[in-house]
């Protein structure tokens, strides 16, 4: 294939319409706005849906309601939008409903800036909703590596009934990569394979078999029911859906984590301080959630130490810290809102580590 020069934002959204996305429901918001601006003029040209909502708030319920009969759907927005969709996100996952949610994260707290952060964490990865539940979540690091997730997250989200979240940044969708497009998927609802979505009942039908899409659980007996069987779902989903990318660990005394674009800026760092030689290397987590904690633990054998990077106060540093559970010093060094940390930052924290070891 060809290499096509394109801006992060519309790469992802072609990714997703290549993916058989065929709904888009959002609200404009820097800085991802060129992701709905990009859907309203291709949805009409593959006889898709593209709306523009009212609000936030209305977008995600009409992403309820178009996943409820089995489409493949999408939402996109930005940090204080996604926190307003966090109650409709929470009855996609209760209702069990397979979609896909961009968070292009911006800095906060509040309407913070419209640069890129990683402030989003926490509430991608810990709950931002109500209840027992758990979004596939993924941290691509380049234009080409969140189009190519695309081209999966539905099978993800469909295998599992599960939401999937894309936690990117302002920098990756507003960037120039050259990427290579995949192929377009031909993607159609069949009923047998989705026999829980609402595709069309009528008299005469079986009524056991009637698509009933809801989270509401009045019984709490019954809602026990519905809770472990969720959780039997996140349990496959840690077992059989991380991922991660190691990156000169083999011999590294200190290892950096990061993910997502800060993890670029961390492997360059790790390019710069090997030529200097210092045995460094990169642990960068694909999947947020599931966290790879065992992988991280094993790469970080015969490591002397962990350095953590990220674009906020270090939210990603509570699960380092759980991975490795005590067995080595784990720094951190990063920014609120939406510094980036430099290269120079990191290589100067790693030579001030390597002078305590």
């Amino acid at each position: 294939m060809a290499l096509t020069l394109m801006k992060g934002s519309e790469a992802i959204a072609e990714a997703a319409i290549r993916a058989g996305a065929r709904f888009f429901f959002g609200y404009p918001i820097t800085p991802q706005t060129e992701i709905p601006e990009y859907m309203s003029a291709r949805m009409p040209e593959v006889n898709g849906c593209y709306l523009q909502a009212e609000s936030e708030v209305a977008a995600i319920n009409m992403v309820y309601g178009a996943a409820g009969t089995g489409a493949r759907v999408i939402t996109s927005s930005s940090s204080p939008g996604v926190s307003l969709k966090q109650e409709g996100i929470s009855y996609c996952a209760g209702a069990q409903l397979p979609c896909v949610i961009l968070n292009v994260m911006r800095g906060g707290p509040g309407l913070g800036s419209i640069q890129a952060s990683q402030g989003d964490y926490f509430q991608a990865v810990k709950g931002g909703g109500n209840g027992d539940y758990h979004l596939i979540t993924y941290a691509p690091a380049s234009i080409q590596e969140a189009i190519n997730i695309m081209m999966f997250a539905y099978d993800k989200a469909e295998k599992y009934r599960v939401p999937v979240l894309f936690l990117a940044d302002g920098i990756m969708c507003q960037m120039m990569e050259p990427v290579e497009m995949p192929e377009m998927v031909e993607y159609h609802v069949d009923p047998e394979k989705k026999p829980w979505a609402a595709t069309g009942w009528k008299p005469g039908d079986d009524p056991s078999k009637r698509a009933v899409i809801n989270s509401l659980y009045i019984n709490t007996e019954e809602l026990t029911v519905h809770n472990n069987e969720l959780q039997a779902i996140y349990g496959e989903i840690r077992k059989n859906e991380k991922m991660w990318e190691c990156y000169r660990t083999e011999d590294a005394e200190i290892i950096i984590t990061a993910f997502g674009t800060v993890a670029r800026i961390a492997k360059s760092a790790v390019d710069t301080l090997r030529k200097e030689g210092y045995k460094v290397g990169l642990f960068r987590p694909i999947t947020v959630w599931p966290f790879p904690y065992e992988e991280l633990k094993e790469a970080a054998k015969g490591c002397k130490a962990i350095l953590d990077v990220e674009a906020n106060e270090g939210q990603m540093l509570e699960d380092v810290k759980l991975a490795v559970s005590g067995s080595i010093p784990v720094d951190y060094t990063g920014h609120c809102g939406s510094q980036m940390p430099s290269t120079a930052e990191i290589i100067a924290k790693v030579r001030e580590m390597k002078e305590g070891l």
